[in-house]
């Protein structure tokens, strides 16, 4: 558990390290010559960064496989049951599985490119081994948060209005109360009538009836929210993420450009102005709140996409319900996603802030028609998202209308929910 603790706090620290940067920038330019920021330098921000790598390894490859099979770990048979034991254990495995990913890695290097530097810059553990494998994981994690952000983005829609409370348009909700009352009443009398025997009845009436609470307690919420609440915030966060998302494709599509007549727009390394002696964006101070603004909001919806995905819903945590075994998994899944957070972020041109430190010296940062392919396939998949999400209503309708709503055309989750009948039972089609 205190593996798991540390881990996510290199990761918030992973998601900080742009947003500290570029707001230290911008003080830097505003205040040059104040005695009260000049702790506040280029040395402690490439510190950090380097810092960030440095635990992001760490855990990755050190911290996080030790909890796992420690988990697992009973000691060897003839030694002394105990702590002692199940550390020997995994210190053995983390052993034997180094030695497995060297192995893996030198025949990978010997099949792709097979030459006597190439072999021997993997003799240099620290300085080439490491930083190589890490760009790997970096590279996977930046494929899926490809993968997991353009979900993400049109999946907020959904959360926000799930936390929100919805104007009440055209709806009566005492109405709506005195159904849903009546109909968990009539579930109550059921399941009081159901004889313990019959199991299966009791469990499904049961399940029914915490449905049926659980759309009360909404509309309870509904009806007490005040009219502000109601008729103004749910409006306003809505727009306000409309204009997130919209900009950050505009910044995208900005970076397409700049990507085919500039060769300054590659993600590289720290190669620019040093920290204070430019503003990394047009509009200075504001534009770079902005950035910031964008940064967390891709990141937040990089891991609502990342549960939403149907391969990875089983590993959402829930409360009183997560084995450790879960939580690690969560924790390794938030460290990489958060680690290439920035990476993404310099490669969509979301922020002109260069990567410093190990960041920077990933390999295919380098590579133009994987930095292309990379910024066309996220403003490709994002409006696909966006177009899907807010044209679902009228491809319903469409459906409905020409009779091919029973063939389970859509995607709507519902659709594919069974219905109970008047008798408990369920019945599919």
């Amino acid at each position: 558990l205190f593996l798991s603790t540390f881990t996510l706090a290199v990761s918030a620290g992973a998601v900080l390290l742009l947003p500290f940067s570029i707001i230290s920038n911008e003080i830097l330019l505003s205040f040059p010559q104040n005695y009260y920021i000049q702790w506040l330098n280029g040395s402690l921000i490439h510190g950090l960064w380097n810092l960030a790598s440095l635990f992001s390894n760490l855990c990755l490859f050190v911290l996080m496989p030790f909890a796992f099979f420690f988990l697992e770990s009973e000691g060897f048979a003839g030694l002394k049951k105990g702590i002692r034991a199940r550390i020997l254990e995994t210190l053995v495995m983390l052993i034997l599985l180094a030695l497995l990913i060297l192995g893996i890695v030198w025949v990978a290097s010997a099949l792709i490119d097979n030459d006597a530097a190439s072999m021997e810059s993997l003799y240099d553990l620290w300085e080439f081994y490491l930083p190589y494998l890490y760009s790997c994981i970096s590279l996977m994690g930046c494929l899926l948060l490809l993968l997991c952000t353009p979900v993400g983005l049109s999946r907020m829609f959904t959360v926000m209005g799930q936390l929100l409370v919805k104007p009440t348009i055209l709806e009566d909700l005492d109405e709506q109360m005195y159904i849903i009352t009546l109909e968990e009443e009539a579930i109550q009398r059921r399941l009081n009538g159901v004889s313990s025997t019959v199991e299966y009845q009791t469990v499904e009436l049961e399940q029914e009836l915490e449905k049926v609470k659980s759309k009360k307690t909404n509309l309870e919420r509904r009806k007490k929210a005040s009219a502000w609440e109601r008729n103004l915030v749910y409006p306003a966060v809505m727009i306000l993420l409309l204009i997130e998302t919209s900009i950050s494709v505009l910044l995208v599509a900005l970076n397409i450009l700049y990507l085919l007549v500039d060769e300054t727009a590659m993600p590289k390394g720290s190669g620019g102005p040093g920290i204070g002696n430019a503003s990394l964006s047009t509009f200075g101070f504001v534009g770079a709140a902005l950035e910031i603004i964008l940064i967390f909001y891709l990141m937040v919806s990089s891991v609502v996409g990342f549960y939403s995905l149907r391969f990875f819903e089983n590993f959402t945590p829930r409360k009183d319900d997560t084995t450790m075994t879960k939580i690690i998994g969560n924790c390794v899944s938030i460290l990489v996603l958060s680690s290439a957070l920035p990476v993404m972020s310099r490669t969509l041109g979301i922020t002109r802030f260069d990567l410093l430190g190990d960041f920077g010296r990933f390999n295919w940062l380098g590579n133009f028609y994987i930095v292309l392919s990379y910024n066309l396939l996220f403003a490709i998949m994002t409006t696909l998202c966006l177009v899907r999400k807010f044209t679902s209503a009228v491809r319903e309708e469409l459906l409905k209308a020409l009779g091919l709503d029973k063939l389970h055309l859509s995607n709507n989750p519902r659709d594919s929910e069974t219905k109970p009948s008047a008798n408990g039972h369920q019945k599919t089609l």
